[in-house]
């Protein structure tokens, strides 16, 4: 567990916090709680009281659930800066997705009432939980009208959701962390072997880049990957 005085700084600097009045943001965080987690952990499951938000420090987590052929359905993927578990404190409900660890992540909680507190008194952090919201509801939506597309320009779309939510603007292009071929298999409903040949072709089109020697994905042309989505 990361002392109290490190992760409260890592929590005030996550974007949904930046601005907050110093009353607010320190009552809401005052018990917060950081956490290391391994590879393949569970953190939340369905179906579980949602008694806490998570903020991801470091690390990727998976948002999953299961069709009704039992076949497991990966439905978002996040990373550092980002926040999940927030739906189920705000509706009062159960947990309606599992959410497991893709790597070694340190994740902090912050008990739903706290959290309540939060949006109750700061009118733009329930701002910030709606433009994250509406930002959920747009990739999914974009996704439902892709499922009939072609391969490439599904596997296009996965790659600009991940470089909306993690990617990293340079000079070359935006980087963003290459995932296993599983999990963009399971995001796009493909086979692996088809975001393969995918991801194979959109390189041909000088689109993206692969680097063997490290964990990144750079796209170079993501004005040419949003035209595949027309």
């Amino acid at each position: 567990m990361l002392e109290f005085t490190e992760s409260q700084a890592q929590i005030e600097a996550f974007s949904f916090f930046k601005g907050l009045s110093p009353g607010a943001l320190q009552h809401a965080i005052a018990h917060v709680v950081t956490r290391h987690h391994p590879v393949d952990q569970v953190i939340l499951l369905e179906n579980d009281w949602g008694n806490s938000v998570y903020f991801i420090l470091n690390g990727w987590v998976k948002v999953r659930t299961y069709n009704l052929e039992g076949k497991e359905v990966t439905l978002n993927i996040l990373g550092k800066g980002e926040m999940f578990g927030e739906m189920a404190s705000l509706d009062l409900i159960t947990r309606s997705t599992d959410v497991i660890t893709l790597t070694e992540a340190n994740i902090a909680s912050l008990p739903a009432q706290d959290f309540m507190y939060l949006l109750e008194n700061e009118p733009m952090a329930g701002i910030r939980l709606a433009r994250l919201l509406a930002r959920r509801l747009r990739q999914v939506n974009r996704r439902l009208r892709l499922r009939e597309a072609d391969s490439t320009s599904r596997v296009a779309d996965v790659l600009l959701f991940l470089a909306e939510g993690q990617g990293v603007a340079s000079a070359e292009g935006i980087s963003i962390p290459t995932l296993p071929h599983r999990e963009l298999s399971s995001l796009s409903g493909l086979a692996r072997e088809t975001v393969t040949r995918s991801l194979g072709k959109l390189e041909k089109k000088n689109l993206i880049r692969r680097n063997s020697e490290s964990d990144q994905l750079w796209i170079l042309d993501i004005n040419g990957l949003e035209a595949l989505m027309v």
